[in-house]
This record gives C-alpha cells, structure tokens and sequence, in this order.
C-alpha cells in the first residue's frame, strides 16, 4: 500500500511541477469562438494542443503571457486565400498574421495541382515581377507538403481547382468532357481527395471554367463526397444572373450530396444590389430544407480581378495567349469595345457593371515600365494616354502580356453589413499575405490583402457595432472551420488545435486603403500558430510552425 502511494505521489508531484505546460496564457477574457458570451480564464497550451482551460494560478510553464484587458481567441480561417506564392516568397505570411489569420484556405477554382508538364511551364511563365519561382511539385499534396518543408508561420489547407483539372484533362477549350475524359477528371480530384483536399472550388466566370456545364461540376463533387469534400465556388454570376448562380450552387450541393459554399458573396453592379435580399432568402430556404449551403466574404464595396473579366469568354477561348493574339485583330477589338460596353446577359462583364472607368483601379503590371499607372483610375490613365477607357484597357492587357490586375467598384456598403450579420457567412480576403518590404512593394494591392480580418474587427464591431464581438469571432473562426468539416480548429477547448489569438479588441484597426493598401493592421499583440508563438508583443518572431491542414477523408 505504501509503495502505491509513493507512486501517486510521484505522479502528482511530477505532473504539478516546472514546465508543466510549453505556454499559459493568463487573465484573459476569453471568447471560445462558440459566440456565447465571453469568461475570464487562463488557458494552457501543451505541444499543438490546448491543454486545459480555468484558474492556472499555480501552473507553470516555460512561456506565460499576461492577458490582462485582452480578448483570447482561437486563430481566423482565411476562406479565400491566394497567399500559394506569397508564401514561397516570404513565409511569415505577416499581412493575416498580423490579423490573426492562422490557417490559409487555397482553391478558388485554381489549385496548386494537379499539374502536367504544360501547366507547370504556364505557372512560371505567368509569375509577374523579377522573381520567377521554381515549380517543384505535380500533385497538389506535394505541393502541401513542400510549404510544409520549406517553412511557413501559418496553417495551410486547399480545395483541389475544378478549372485546374479541367486544364489537366482538356485543356482550355470550350468543349464538354468526353465519358472517358470525365472519368479522369474524377479520377484526379480523388488523388487529390487523398493527398488532404477539403473538395472541389471553382470560379465560373472565367474561361475556361465558365465552359464548365452543371453536370460537370456535380460529376466531380460527387468524386469529392465520398472523402467528405465540399464544393465551393465562385459562382456563374454575382450580377444579372445573381440568382441562377445561387440556383445552380444549390443544385450542385443537392445533386452530390456535399456541403456547399459561395465564394465571396456579393451583389455586384448597381442595378442588382436589390437582389441580395431574394438571395438571402433562397439561401436560407435551402437550409431549412436539409441543403448544407454557406457563404464567405470579403469586408469591401470593390472586387479585384484581371482587365480581362471585362472581356467575353467566347473570346478566350483556348486561354490567354489566344486572346491577346485575337484582341491585336482590328475586326476583334472592334467586337470587344462593343462587349465591354454592353449589359451582357450570357457573361459576367465587371467592367460594365461598375458603371464607368472611373470605378477601375488598375493594380498590378508584369512589364515595370506600366507600373507607373499602379494606384491610378483606367480613366485617369486613359486620359494621360489620349484614348477611350476601353482602348486603353485593351492596350494595356497587349503591353504587358497579361491580365492586368484591376478593383472593380461594385457593391453597396448596405449590403455588405447586411451580409456580415448572417450566422452562416464566414469571412475571406481573396488575396495574398505578403509583408510590407521588398518585392511587394513592386505591385499595388487591394487593401483586402491587408485588413479584411482586422476590418470586421475595428470598422464593423466596435465603430459601427453591426455584430457583437463574440458573433464576429465565431464566424472568423468556428464558423468557418464548420463548412470545411475541421472538427480540431475553430474553437478553444481542451482537446482542440492551439491556434490562439490575444488581441485588443478597442485598438485592433485595420490601415490598408486603395491608395496605400500595403500597411499592415494592428492590435493583435500575441498569436500561436500549433502552439508556437508567431506573433510577440505586436512583432512577428520568424517561427514557421505552420503546417498542412488536410481534409477529413485524407488518406497519404
């Protein structure tokens, strides 16, 4: 009996001793991300997992942080991330950081695989700016597993790219799949279903996924089901035909039997912001009637994309190359200028739906002699270059081989607080996160990529009180976490991923504008990443614990 007492007493004394956890966090107030009122409690962090949650007053650990006055949070899901290549560049991934944004979720249509030979060619080629990156991977879970290695501070995760299979298979034709081409269309997004992919993304109005039928898409989201994979999509329309879109989404999610998500959600031109409100409604019928449908979105009244989505995609047919041999054609560009002006019915024309040049912002060259227009309207440029807005647009994309990175002015700020206060809208930047020196400082940028996260924070919390703080943080993150089934992320209990955030909540400010967009947000003053301090006292600390989130039916 003695021995058996000696024993416990060992364990008891061993477990209460130094260092018995790696971190305690301390007099916080601490919002768990269920979006119930907040508690004070300190919270211990033991490796990748948080460990234990109440009065720590007489644990110890190697790392205490005195949350005193702070709000404790668990880390933001960035739902719309295209931080792939500024993380090759700068893994601190400082622009979310800084925001709190702890796991990057990739795939808008795009994905980093699966790549055949000439894919991998056309990435490097497209890479704008002096810096061409190696493309050292072909699957999409290597590519994962290559951040991994290389060293990144946040967490990363990936939908696999409807248009990036599509590419692989067929090309950039507008044609259907054949049987055969469809069965490996499946065939790749289940390879990728194993790597770790959370489902299949897309983004309809550009070629050539818009040449993508409904019944493609539900053919490869049913490859996705069976790994519990989702499908989200930027969808056919966000304008004229804003409600179809939503239809067709509907129908996708029904049809393969996954859960559904719009990518960014937004009514876009003047004429169809009234149309939010059916949108609203259909969205929250499908709901209630069993249909797992979601939606994310970025805190702006402008979207950034390419010139291009000015242009019909009847017209880029067989990709970019074709389309600037085609716009060099007198009798073409004349038919272009008469699309970019037309209210089209079949396509998505952004530019006409900003309602003139003066709501374009021109924001990224890959030719340094057009960087001087960066930060400028099209019709300011088009009018120190003696032209129509619309040859200008066209001149631009032919100088400089590519796209032309632009902000359409699009929304209505009503509705973009009539979208933060729905309980099923979590939140994404739909941009990279780079930091504020060297090479991206070479490009312009949508604030977004900068202060979305701490922008439903500072701007639409505490200014303007659309949301109460705790339903904020419980769409920034366990909302999120819940449409990509990441049952270890989103909240704080015990058990769960330590991804955690301290921040003040009467300072956390976002400072981005579209005239200075690369200024970082502050007033995040501590944030974990898998348990490992990335942000000290408002500094980020160069640790790179972050790692590849993989999706509920990964297999590798």
């Amino acid at each position: 009996m003695k021995n058996v007492i000696a024993i416990v007493l060992v364990i008891v004394l061993t477990s209460c001793g130094s260092n018995q956890y790696d971190t305690i966090i301390k007099n916080g107030l601490v919002y768990d991300g269920n979006g119930g009122e907040p508690y004070k409690a300190d919270i211990a962090i033991k490796g990748d997992t948080i460990a234990f949650i109440g009065d720590l007053s007489n644990a110890t650990a190697t790392n205490v942080v005195d949350a005193k006055g702070m709000a404790v949070s668990p880390g933001f899901i960035n739902m719309l991330s295209w931080a792939p290549m500024s993380l090759m560049i700068d893994g601190n991934s400082q622009g979310d950081i800084r925001q709190g944004v702890t796991l990057e979720v990739f795939g808008e249509g795009g994905s980093m695989g699966p790549l055949n030979a000439k894919m991998k060619q056309q990435m490097i080629d497209d890479q704008t700016g002096k810096l061409k990156l190696p493309v050292e991977w072909n699957t999409l879970g290597e590519y994962m597993h290559y951040m991994e290695k290389k060293g990144i501070s946040c967490n990363i995760a990936s939908f696999v790219g409807a248009t990036t299979i599509r590419e692989n298979v067929i090309g950039e034709d507008n044609r259907a799949p054949s049987e055969k081409e469809l069965l490996q269309m499946q065939a790749l997004v289940k390879q990728a279903m194993e790597e770790g992919a959370l489902g299949v993304g897309s983004s309809l109005i550009y070629p050539p996924a818009f040449f993508a039928k409904t019944e493609e898409l539900i053919a490869l989201c049913k490859a996705a089901a069976p790994y519990g994979g989702g499908y989200i999509s930027h969808m056919r329309s966000e304008g004229n035909n804003f409600i179809e879109a939503v239809n067709e989404l509907i129908t996708i999610a029904k049809e393969a039997k996954v859960h559904g998500e719009i990518y960014h959600l937004k009514a876009g031109g003047k004429n169809n912001w009234p149309k939010m409100d059916s949108v609203i409604k259909l969205v929250e019928a499908a709901r209630a009637g069993g249909i797992d449908i979601a939606a994310n979105m970025y805190t702006y009244t402008a979207g950034a994309t390419g010139m291009t989505a000015a242009m019909p995609p009847s017209l880029q047919d067989g990709g970019f190359g074709k389309l600037w041999t085609r716009l060099q054609d007198p009798k073409i560009r004349k038919e272009m200028i008469k699309a970019m002006k037309t209210n089209a019915k079949d396509w998505e024309n952004l530019y006409y739906g900003t309602g003139g040049p003066d709501k374009v912002l021109l924001l990224g060259f890959r030719r340094d002699s057009l960087f001087k227009y960066a930060g400028k309207s099209l019709a300011e440029v088009a009018k120190i270059r003696n032209t129509t807005a619309e040859d200008c647009a066209i001149d631009l994309i032919i100088q400089d081989s590519s796209r032309v990175e632009v902000a359409y002015f699009l929304m209505s700020e009503e509705n973009v607080k009539k979208q933060i206060a729905l309980p099923w809208v979590s939140f994404g930047s739909d941009a990279g996160s780079g930091s504020n020196e060297g090479i991206f400082l070479e490009q312009s940028n949508h604030p977004r990529a900068y202060g979305n996260f701490a922008r439903v924070l500072g701007k639409y919390v505490r200014e303007e009180k659309v949301i109460p703080l705790q339903l904020a943080i419980h769409k920034l993150a366990k909302v999120a976490a819940t449409s990509l089934h990441l049952s270890k992320y989103g909240e704080l209990k015990v058990g769960k991923n330590a991804d955690v955030l301290v921040f003040d909540p009467a300072k956390v400010s976002d400072h981005a504008t579209y005239e200075k967009p690369i200024q970082y947000a502050t007033g995040m003053i501590h944030v974990f990443v898998n348990g490992k301090q990335v942000l000290k006292d408002g500094e980020h600390t160069n640790a790179k614990p972050g790692k590849f989130v993989k999706g509920e039916g990964a297999k590798l």
